[in-house]
């Protein structure tokens, strides 16, 4: 049977071909059901409900069916396929991007600004699934600042497979061509061999990975390419009415349950995604003009396909408004009449947007090298306005960012851990927006290793012939320290060899990461001791004490964690000094947050919440070769820790020292580490 040849009438109305332009009723309400399921999850709940992964499979189901009229017809033009699809889906993210970024510089803190620009640009360049698949892997990552963008991460999924899928398609065409076979059995194997391998990664991933895996476009494959096989098998499925109609309505209720039984954002994709995929598939397969009793009727209902018509405008929009309304108001979680206005003000905007981006989308229809033109025209005059404009705005704030670092380095306004409090004519440095930037460079630099892999990472910084050479080892409350260690190691002719990974402590003692078993910081630490015994140091700096938030003992949990001293008279019988200094204050939130919303004297902490009344370091047996330093003065006073110290910002988020401020300390710390050691 040709692929462009509608076959006889069965004996029983079955769903459209793959190759048939039919409009289908019912899917445009699956897709109502599916956008109104992440509306409202977003929205009161505060969960995922696995709408998206519906998107996914429906992408693949039609993608797949338009590639193979058009290979298999007048032949598949790859330039026009892409440009069509940009004309189509451009105009509207363009408009949603250029109103977020205004939402942006007029509702949220200013700790969002840094991040909306690449954001907006990441969003419309289709790859904003990979910005988050790395903020899901750095430790140092900010919690809880969602971004406004952040639900372009699916629709770059789908724009990266759009590149590929073309091409696969193609291919198998060709080759059935040259055999003079009918292309579908040989993309069916195609597409059920990218099934197979995508979805066997996506589980493997999950379970190593799940937040990475969430994101990565290799691990949601396999959705987009079951709706490929669903376009292709959709001629063969003959069920008779009964089981038609069950099979459509299981689907639906199977669906609309999923996100109230999963726990979607933690479980996902792996083979927990085949829930809301296959019951989307049931929907589909089962068909309209089954029974007055059929899903379909339901489905194909005026307001429901109304709202699948604009699901594409209504799903860009609900997000941001959402995060908007949240911010505003302070809250975690929409009210039940706030959250009904988010959702009622996104139809809104999705029934103005979705004529305006059709119209514009018209002119790219066709498959003639003029209407590629066109389409590409069209989408290139919609995306370079905005990116313009987010390239401007971040460029203003990069300007003011160098004017005032130049302001802090010229004159005696912020002496940070040498003076005392702020003052009210000068502004904060560094600004809040860029506060992330602020950590020491060996993170730009790549010489800390990440939670994910046990590789030892050295690095060396300072003198090639140094007088004496100093170790930073430990995890990220050790690199912190690096900054004020470089600054010496300049004035005084020394090397600073960096040996850091985040979240692990400096001991052979079991750790934990993310409440499983750390693995990767066990073995790194192995390989730290070989590393130390061949280098041979003349010191090794790191923390002596880790302070905690949990405060079940009446104050801060410090402690000195099991096998530091085990592992410092170690390096005691390999001739090796210790630095033990202890840790620094934890705030209990995002310090540059806070502030971004209030004065300084309403963003502090007391020492008690995250340390102990008395350095636990005090009155223990130590190794002769270990000297203990107590900075702890120089962040807090006997009862506030305060996050601006001499107008310079102390946190860049809730527990770890700004490379700035950390600079600053440098003189005392040498001051004590002379006075203990006596040189």
């Amino acid at each position: 049977m040709s692929l462009t040849t509608a076959p006889a009438a069965p004996a029983r109305a079955r769903p459209a071909a793959v190759g048939a332009r039919g409009h289908r009723a019912d899917i445009d309400g699956l897709r109502a059901v599916a956008v109104l399921l992440v509306a409202a999850y977003h929205v009161w709940f505060g969960r995922v409900s696995g709408g998206v992964d519906v998107f996914l499979m429906l992408t693949g189901f039609f993608i797949t069916a338009s590639l193979v009229r058009s290979a298999t017809g007048g032949g598949l033009r790859y330039g026009a396929f892409l440009a069509r699809l940009a004309a189509r889906l451009v105009p509207t993210a363009a408009i949603v991007v250029l109103a977020t970024l205004g939402g942006t510089w007029l509702l949220l803190s200013e700790i969002r600004w840094r991040d909306a620009p690449r954001e907006a640009a990441a969003a419309l360049l289709y790859h904003t699934n990979w910005h988050l698949a790395l903020d899901s892997v750095d430790y140092l990552a900010r919690d809880g600042d969602v971004s406004p963008f952040q639900h372009f991460w699916s629709l770059s999924v789908q724009g990266q497979f759009y590149l590929v899928w073309p091409v696969l398609v193609a291919a198998a065409v060709w080759a059935a061509r040259r055999r003079g076979s009918d292309p579908r059995p040989l993309l069916a194997v195609a597409l059920s061999a990218v099934f197979t391998l995508s979805l066997a990664y996506s589980v493997l991933m999950t379970r190593a990975d799940q937040p990475w895996a969430y994101f990565d476009t290799g691990a949601r494959m396999w959705e987009l390419a079951l709706g490929g096989l669903l376009a292709l098998a959709l001629t063969r499925i003959d069920l008779p009415r009964g089981p038609r109609v069950a099979l459509g309505w299981a689907g639906l209720v199977s669906l609309v349950l999923c996100g109230a039984l999963l726990q979607v954002s933690s479980v996902f994709p792996g083979y927990a995604a085949l829930w809301p995929t296959l019951a989307a598939a049931a929907v589909v397969a089962a068909g309209p003009r089954g029974s007055a009793l059929g899903v379909d009727q339901l489905l194909a209902l005026r307001p429901l396909r109304y709202l699948g018509s604009i699901s594409y405008a209504l799903y860009l929009w609900h997000w941001p408004l959402l995060v908007f309304y949240l911010s505003v108001t302070g809250r975690d979680l929409a009210t039940p009449l706030g959250g009904a206005a988010v959702i009622a003000v996104s139809v809104a905007l999705a029934a103005a947007t979705t004529p305006a981006a059709d119209r514009l989308a018209a002119l790219g229809r066709g498959g003639g090298r003029r209407a590629a033109l066109k389409g590409t025209a069209v989408a290139l005059a919609c995306l370079l306005p905005v990116l313009l404009t987010a390239g401007a705005w971040f460029g203003y704030q990069s300007t003011e960012r160098d004017r005032l670092s130049a302001l802090a380095e010229e004159g005696g306004g912020y002496p940070g851990a040498e003076g005392d409090g702020t003052a009210a004519d000068l502004p904060v440095y560094p600004p809040l927006a860029w506060a992330a930037e602020d950590a020491p460079r060996t993170y730009d630099d790549g010489c800390n290793q990440t939670t994910a892999a046990a590789e030892v990472i050295v690095c060396e910084y300072g003198s090639d012939a140094p007088v004496r050479t100093v170790a930073l080892v430990g995890g990220s409350h050790a690199a912190h320290w690096f900054p004020a260690l470089e600054d010496l190691a300049l004035e005084h002719d020394w090397r600073v060899v960096n040996i850091v990974k985040g979240a692990c402590l400096f001991t052979d003692a079991p750790q934990t990461y993310r409440g499983e078993p750390y693995t990767a910081c066990a073995e790194w630490n192995r390989g730290v001791m070989a590393e130390l015994d061949r280098l041979r140091p003349d010191t090794v700096f790191t923390t002596g004490t880790t302070t905690s938030l949990d405060t079940s003992a009446g104050y801060g949990e410090e402690q000195v964690v099991d096998g530091y001293v085990e592992r410092w008279r170690e390096l005691d019988g390999m001739g090796i000094g210790v630095v033990a200094v202890r840790d620094t204050p934890r705030f209990g939130f995002d310090v540059p947050g806070c502030l971004a919303g209030a004065a300084p004297e309403e963003c502090t902490s007391a020492p008690g919440e995250s340390m102990a009344e008395v350095s636990p370091l005090e009155g223990l047996d130590l190794p002769e070769n270990v000297t203990v330093l107590d900075l702890t003065d120089r962040f807090c006073d006997t009862d506030v820790c305060r996050p601006v110290i001499g107008n310079v910002l102390v946190y860049w988020d809730s527990s770890h020292i700004g490379a700035t401020f950390m600079r600053t300390l440098a003189p005392e710390l040498e001051r004590r580490w002379a006075a203990a050691e006596g040189w």
